[in-house]
């Protein structure tokens, strides 16, 4: 504890009647709590719903000692005041109409849980990273974990031994699931209810700079998923101050945010704020929005458009590169299209039909959303093209779905054989170690890191981490709690896949299931995929034809009757051949190659990398067709380089 503090702590104790403080924060102001050099504390809320504001200084003993500050209201909801003698450390909450007192919207630091007071926060920080942009979003290879649980600390500055592993991986981005203040602490993030509040048990706002100032010192640019569909339903007090909700729509979730309704201005500014807050104050690289479809707004310049584009000046101005990346499941390529062509702009999204197409192809799942997948030509189409449904009629959702991309560059899109909705959403949160052969892990790998998009890997997949990850929260409230529980069971009632039901998400033991063994990668078959990991980084780096997302450049052949695809892709005087054999059975297999000499570069059959054993020279020949022998399940790459 600071002298500083203490001294607060010291001056607080006295009792003082409420008094008006100076009327300071205007609408333009930082919301929340802005420590100012004097030791003084401007503070800005926007509580239209409330007659009254005031700001009550929490001492650490008798609550009657508490200080009243009156804050001035300043037009259209806002209330707002330059408070003396409040240093950071101080505590706080906002009275409400002289009755209930409610910790800050935009609290910066939660140290006693969602319904504790606030924290006043200094965000400065001695940043290590001057000079450092950011990587093009070409170049991002993304590996995407959860702080709880990628390590046994399940802590920001824990994560940060790890970063070397990661870098020696390959990967050239982290992506963190949400870290926004959540109750207790175990959550998957999406249960936040203090959106500017950096989870307290990782370590706080702080522990989060650590972390990204190191991943930048080690050349990893930081993605943060962010919640702007809703809010968590513990610990949200947002109603009680403004209209941040409407009932004119619903989410799976709860009620939607008033993205497009009376006072939405406001609402949009918070979330907004929000965004440029991580941005600036965290220095992070990446924005990805959780769930962007079920953001309802109907407004003709959307929130989407309008927070996309502060992101972008922000960055502008700040002299780095800040990508905007959406998560959704309508198959609209509006979200990424340029703003002059009529789109939103956003960088890029998550492709979920690239993953469901590969998913079935890979374990022959048809349950739920899995129905209409499985045929190899839908794998080609997403190569292609991006997605697979684009107006066909969706089986599972028994309607048309999507519209076409094609004239959408790859770089568009982030695709993945795991993430955490696709295991998490699994009754046992299975990964794909537990349901598919070891060959098949590394099909799945060279599928995804080979592509011409932007590729994600889930913690731990590089070395086939064994552990689930199952959903898991640590709420108060019983009732709240059993109605997890009863939501969770009725999720998977278009699935088959386990007769015993989900895990408890409550149970502690859900939570601990989930952590990573990262010992694992140190041992035979673990070893030999995480080696075989850093080899398709490593080609995908090295060889021009697959490093550039580009699909102008490339051809995709599927043969149906031995479960083959061919990816052709070139550059210049670079050329490759991607082989992904998909069989369950050896094939031979004669492949559409263009004539010359190629050598190959790749062989998921080898010993090496625990395969069975390949009877494919270092380098082979092509007439314009090539005949292979190909094992069960594999992966063989050639390339070519001829000088012009």
């Amino acid at each position: 504890m600071t002298d500083d503090v203490r001294r607060l702590q010291k001056a607080s104790h006295r009792l003082m009647r409420p008094h008006r403080a100076r009327a300071g924060g205007a609408a333009e102001s930082c919301l929340g709590a802005t420590p100012l050099p004097d030791g003084r504390c401007r503070f800005l809320v926007w509580a239209p719903n409330a007659r009254k504001v005031e700001v009550r200084l929490v001492t650490e003993r008798d609550g009657d000692r508490d200080r009243l500050v009156a804050l001035e209201p300043t037009g259209r909801g806002y209330f707002a005041g330059v408070v003396d003698d409040v240093l950071p450390g101080a505590l706080y909450l906002y009275r409400l109409d002289e009755d209930v007192d409610r910790p800050d919207p935009a609290s910066r630091k939660q140290p006693r849980g969602v319904h504790g007071p606030s924290e006043v926060v200094d965000p400065r920080f001695a940043w290590s990273d001057h000079g450092w942009v950011g990587p093009p979003l070409q170049d991002y290879i993304v590996y995407e974990l959860h702080v709880g649980t990628f390590t046994g600390e399940g802590t920001f500055e824990a994560a940060i031994r790890h970063l070397p592993e990661l870098v020696d991986l390959g990967v050239t981005a982290i992506e963190l699931m949400p870290i926004a203040q959540f109750p207790g602490d175990r959550n998957w993030g999406y249960d936040g209810t203090h959106p500017f509040a950096a989870q307290s048990s990782y370590g706080g706002l702080p522990g989060l700079q650590r972390l990204v100032d190191a991943c930048h010192r080690a050349g990893l640019a930081v993605v943060l998923d962010l919640v702007y569909n809703h809010i968590g339903p513990e610990g949200n007090y947002l109603s009680q101050f403004g209209p941040y909700f409407t009932e004119r729509y619903q989410t799976p979730w709860g009620q939607a945010v008033n993205f497009d309704g009376e006072q939405s201005d406001a609402v949009r500014r918070f979330f907004i704020d929000n965004a440029l807050f991580w941005v600036t104050e965290a220095h992070v690289d990446a924005l990805r929005l959780d769930a962007v479809h079920a953001i309802m707004d109907q407004s003709a310049h959307s929130f989407l458009e309008e927070l996309t584009s502060a992101v972008h000046a922000q960055a502008e101005r700040l002299g780095r590169r800040v990508q905007v990346i959406a998560e959704s499941n309508l198959n609209d390529p509006r979200l990424v299209r340029p703003r002059e062509l009529g789109g939103v702009g956003m960088d890029a999204q998550w492709n979920d039909d690239f993953h469901h197409a590969l998913h079935a192809l890979l374990t022959g799942e048809s349950d739920g959303y899995y129905a209409d997948y499985g045929a190899l030509q839908q794998m080609a189409k997403a190569y292609r093209e991006g997605f697979v449904y684009t107006g066909e009629y969706s089986k599972f959702r028994e309607r048309r779905h999507g519209r076409s991309a094609r004239d959408l560059a790859a770089q568009r899109f982030v695709v993945f054989a795991q993430n955490h909705d696709q295991i998490g959403n699994r009754m046992r949160g299975d990964r794909l170690t537990q349901l598919v052969s070891f060959a098949a892990l590394k099909v799945a790998a060279g599928a995804v890191l080979l592509s011409p998009f932007v590729p994600l890997i889930f913690m731990g997949e590089e070395y086939g981490e064994t552990a689930p990850f199952p959903y898991f929260v640590s709420h108060s409230d019983p009732h709240l709690v059993e109605a997890v529980r009863q939501g969770r069971r009725r999720e998977f009632e278009a699935f088959t896949w386990n007769a015993q039901g989900p895990p408890d998400p409550q149970d502690p033991r859900t939570f601990e299931s989930a952590r990573l063994d990262h010992r694992l990668s140190a041992e035979g078959r673990h070893r030999a995929l995480l080696e075989y990991h850093k080899a398709l980084i490593r080609l995908r780096t090295d060889c021009e034809a697959l490093r550039l997302p580009s699909n102008d450049n490339l051809e995709v052949i599927a043969l149906d009757a031995t479960r083959t695809l061919v990816l052709r892709r070139w550059f210049g005087a670079d050329a490759a051949v991607t082989v992904l054999h998909f069989g369950r059975e050896p094939a031979t297999v004669t492949l559409p190659v263009p004539p010359g000499r190629w050598h190959k570069r790749l062989d998921a059959a080898e010993p090496r990398w625990h395969g069975p054993g390949s009877a494919i020279g270092a380098e082979v020949v092509s007439d314009g067709e090539l005949r292979l022998e190909l094992p069960a399940e594999t992966v063989v790459v050639f390339t070519r380089h001829e000088e012009p």
